[in-house]
């Protein structure tokens, strides 16, 4: 921006233009126009030379001013746009509207070239991320772990561990599942379904196939299971466990009550089992808790009858799903479902509420309530836990979603609200607030940053923040065509690339027409008393 004694200056202005020769790729022949015959010739080429060199040294000296703030931004509409970050401390710097940014909110950085790419990197932790056409490909470091993905199907994993291993991971899913390890009895190598050994993968903590289905090993802490022409014929052993199947002909598996230590070196007692079936799923019998305070016994010949017993709970199923009715004692209430899951009412302190499926249904207890009304037209569900209560209205899934989630004890609420594919409206616990027209994919995806980061500068057309507490506040329309930035000591308004800025602050007021200084006024004498 223009600045001082110096830029008021004619002759001083004139130098700097006249000694500034941009390289303009303008063919110097004129624009001819033929019209009824005649043939009109406009040499525009030294005009327009001349007009663009005039421009160049506005924003030059424009983009030469000194740090950014809300007077002292730089805003050039679509061009250029520099702002201060209104909800956190920090700059954000946007080229040709959407398809740049570069923002730098204390010791992180961030840039995106939407949707291409984008890089988060932060060098007071170690951490490193980066995104190729989210989520195609991945790539994230923190410390010495890093990881890079491509659509989840090629993996490449390490870093140093809690045991300080250093284990790097290999795969390419489902084929191929590679470890390497400075402890050699970690390392595995798979080729599926030919031959492999997992280790603390897929929920299991050790995995071993030849010619899968054909034969097939699992682990998972003491009960070994082992499969032939999976799931055809299997056998489990473990601690006081033992079981056989050939499906779906016959099965049996029993385990005795046996004693294990927890986490916090605790003895914990484990309840002993028996279940067998016989023409899976026509005959089911399941014994459960054997030894414990609340042993389960459940018996099914699908679909005629189901029933369960135990000192909490009794359920009886006739032609399933036309009849069930439940008696809960440990949560003191009775239910019927007929037929589950259209018609259900149920009455007690643990839960009471009625549904007729898709009319009308609101069910609660202590903690949790849920309704609607013509489904899916209109839904709502609210969660309480502990000082934490969470509020959720939806009109057809997600063309209208209101989320409200509060601290009870201190009062603080956060609140989103999406109404897709027009806006989305954000307030977080501290008050701040944001708004983004339009959100197509921000309300299917609610928490992603990713969307956000990578995504959503490409429709988001108008966009509006304000910082609770500092009370800045910016609004930007068409990708900074409309700029406006304020605390509560400036103001800034920009239009149209820039041809038109109004400013305000402490250092007076100004106003610029086509980048020209129409007026400047004085600080007043109450600012410099301050």
């Amino acid at each position: 921006m223009l600045r001082g004694q110096k830029n008021d200056d004619p002759s001083w202005f004139k130098a700097k233009l006249t000694g500034f020769r941009p390289v303009l790729p303008i063919i110097d022949s004129p624009i001819t126009l033929t019209l009824l015959g005649r043939t009109l010739r406009f040499p525009i080429s030294l005009h327009l030379k001349f007009l663009i060199r005039f421009v160049v040294v506005l924003l030059v000296l424009d983009l030469s001013s000194s740090p950014v703030s809300a007077v002292d931004s730089v805003n050039l509409g679509l061009l250029f746009d520099q702002s201060p970050l209104v909800l956190e401390p920090g700059t954000s710097t946007e080229v040709l509207g959407p398809f740049f940014n570069y923002v730098q909110p204390g010791p992180r950085d961030e840039w995106a070239v939407p949707p291409l790419c984008s890089r988060i990197w932060d060098t007071s932790t170690g951490f490193n991320e980066f995104d190729v056409l989210y989520p195609l490909v991945t790539y994230r470091r923190y410390g010495t772990e890093h990881r890079f993905q491509i659509l989840q199907i090629f993996r490449y994993a390490g870093g140093q561990n809690q045991h300080e291993d250093e284990p790097s991971r290999l795969t390419l899913f489902p084929i191929y599942f590679q470890q390497r390890s400075k402890d050699t009895n970690l390392n595995y190598t798979a080729v599926f379904p030919f031959y492999g050994n997992i280790k603390a993968r897929l929920f299991r903590d050790e995995i071993f196939f030849v010619m899968f289905p054909l034969y097939g090993q699992t682990r998972k802490r003491d009960v070994v299971t082992d499969n032939i022409l999976y799931p055809l014929f299997q056998v489990e052993h473990g601690d006081g466990l033992y079981g056989w199947h050939v499906w779906p002909l016959v099965g049996h598996e029993h385990k005795i009550p046996t004693l294990r230590t927890n986490g916090f070196n605790d003895i914990q007692a484990i309840g002993g089992e028996d279940n067998r079936f016989f023409l899976w799923p026509l005959y089911l019998r399941r014994e459960q808790g054997i030894g414990t305070e609340n042993p389960e016994r459940e018996q099914a010949i699908f679909p005629f009858y189901d029933y369960l017993r135990s000192p909490d709970r009794d359920s009886t199923t006739i032609l399933w799903p036309l009849f069930n009715h439940i008696t809960d004692r440990a949560k003191n209430y009775r239910e019927w479902q007929v037929p589950f899951p259209l018609i259900e009412f149920a009455r007690g302190e643990g839960k009471t509420g009625s549904r007729v499926f898709p009319f009308y249904s609101h069910m609660q207890n202590t903690n949790l309530e849920s309704a609607f009304f013509l489904w899916p037209l209109y839904k709502y569900n609210r969660m309480r836990s502990g000082a934490l209560e969470r509020e959720r209205t939806r009109i057809m899934f997600f063309l209208y979603s209101d989320t409200k989630q509060k601290n009870l004890e201190t009062g603080a609420a956060l609140r989103r609200i999406d109404f897709w594919p027009f806006y989305s409206v954000k307030r977080d616990y501290k008050g701040n607030s944001s708004l983004q027209a339009f959100a197509p994919l921000e309300p299917l995806a609610p928490y992603s940053k990713h969307f956000e980061r990578d995504y959503s500068p490409l429709w988001s057309i108008w966009r509006v923040e304000k910082n609770e507490e500092t009370g800045a506040s910016s609004e930007s329309l068409f990708w900074n065509l409309y700029r406006y930035n304020a605390t509560p000591a400036s103001k800034k308004c920009s239009l149209l690339f820039g041809l038109f800025q109004y400013q305000s602050g402490s250092d007076g007021k100004r106003l610029r027409l086509l980048y020209i200084p129409v007026f400047k006024t004085r600080p007043t004498a109450a600012t410099h008393a301050k």
